[in-house]
């Protein structure tokens, strides 16, 4: 594990041929604080969109299951992005199933996959997706095998819809075997300075040189302001958010952030981590 002290942010090179910048922007909150709603306005979201990229944010995460009532994520982020910039990488995620009625019913099968990517196409408005990511499980790994499904995504990357691949809700082993049928680009696991178990996924990605891209990195729902992380961010004057968002980019080289939120000043506090430096103290009382 990297332990050194270290200026958040800077860049990471996804793939090999898209660069990011190491704080993002997780689309989730575009569409309510939670997906049980309510829904939010989407002009409020096309707002923060185009503000995250007046900031300099150029790494997207959605999904076609953010959605609430009649606010989509893909098309918030199109209506707030169209025409799409070249430089700006959009992430999805496919497998869990969701209906109209907004409950989850399921993991998608092999042969769902395909419908779900062109469906993820024309909502963006692109004809070509960059990183797409196989989602198995809740919140954590199921164990369940993903080479059926991946292999779909390896086919359709093959065909030219989709540019990158990644995982998300994996352990070790369906990373592995993931990698044995087609390059795994990134991996998006459930991690934050509260929540910080999944390391051997980090250190494989460590080794590899594959991103790894943790969501609810502010907590989702698990509040990350305990006493450590209080502490460090009444001695470097800053917001709780900005201390867990500056150690998770410290933790690692390959670590992207992706906080989400519906707000703009929201949104200008996280982007701010990225001038926070914290130093060996700093991180060895937040367990870095």
């Amino acid at each position: 594990m990297t332990n050194v002290t270290a200026a958040v942010g800077g860049e990471f090179l996804l793939g090999g041929d898209l660069r990011v910048n190491r704080l993002g922007f997780g689309a989730m909150r575009l569409v309510a604080n939670s997906l049980a709603g309510p829904p939010r306005d989407p002009a409020t979201g096309v707002a923060v969109v185009r503000r995250a990229v007046e900031l300099g944010v150029n790494h997207i995460d959605t999904a076609g299951f953010y959605r609430l009532g009649g606010t989509q994520a893909h098309e918030v982020i199109r209506e707030a992005l169209s025409p799409l910039r070249e430089d700006v990488v959009i992430a999805t995620k496919v497998g869990p199933m969701r209906g109209a009625d907004g409950i989850f019913r399921g993991q998608a099968r092999p042969a769902d996959l395909r419908g779900l990517v062109e469906e993820d196409l024309r909502r963006l408005g692109v004809p070509r997706l960059d990183l797409v990511y196989l989602r198995p499980g809740g919140l954590e790994p199921d164990g369940t095998s993903v080479a059926d499904r991946f292999a779909v995504l390896a086919e359709l990357r093959e065909s030219g819809l989709i540019r990158h691949l990644g995982l998300s809700n994996v352990d070790a082993a369906q990373f592995a075997q993931a990698r044995s049928i087609a390059p795994v680009v990134a991996v998006q696991n459930h991690f934050h300075v509260r929540h910080n178990a999944d390391r051997q996924v980090l250190a494989d990605c460590e080794r590899l040189g594959i991103a790894y891209v943790p969501f609810a990195p502010l907590g989702g729902g698990l509040p990350v302001d305990m006493a450590g992380v209080r502490s460090v961010a009444r001695r470097l004057s800053a917001s709780v958010a900005q201390v867990s968002l500056a150690w998770l980019l410290a933790v690692s080289p390959v670590a992207l952030a992706i906080p989400g939120t519906g707000s703009v000043a929201h949104l200008e506090d996280n982007v701010a981590a990225t001038g926070l430096r914290l130093g060996p103290g700093d991180l060895a009382e937040l367990g870095g």
